[in-house]
């Protein structure tokens, strides 16, 4: 029962996601993409997001490529090594950081509405409990 509860959110997590950033014209994971370009201290390599997201390199390319064609992010030359291509966040895709945090917020605004602020600090320390029993991940 408490599995199919956790999938049911879940889903209803995701649809309400999807919602929130169909305005904003970009996919789930074009926005984890562009989320982890950011965390970057220095513009990472295709294969440095690759590697962070847990994907082939091929499935980074055609995000990129569609991220690029937005005015997200920018291919940039390696200045140490001509073979390398950086991936650079754009101020368009700061700007579409900005307003995602802002979407991202509403959805869980509505997905926790039901719950009074007692069972909102609950849920938040059992969410800490299992995230921090999991392994981490990068983004």
């Amino acid at each position: 029962m408490l599995a199919e509860q956790l999938l049911r959110l879940t889903r209803r997590l995701h649809r309400i996601q999807r919602r929130q950033l169909e305005p904003i014209d970009i996919t789930p994971a074009q926005f984890r993409l562009l989320r982890t370009v950011a965390s970057y201290d220095a513009a990472p390599r295709m294969a440095d997001l690759a590697r962070r997201l847990d994907v082939v390199p091929r499935a980074v390319t055609t995000l990129v490529d569609a991220l690029e064609a937005s005015g997200r992010v920018r291919r940039a030359p390696d200045p140490d090594s001509r073979r390398v291509v950086r991936i650079e966040i754009t101020d368009e895709g700061r700007a579409t950081l900005r307003s995602l945090r802002s979407a991202r917020r509403a959805a869980a605004e509505e997905i926790l509405a039901p719950l009074t602020a007692d069972q909102r600090e609950v849920f938040g320390e059992l969410l800490s409990a299992l995230v921090d029993g999991m392994p981490e991940r990068h983004c």
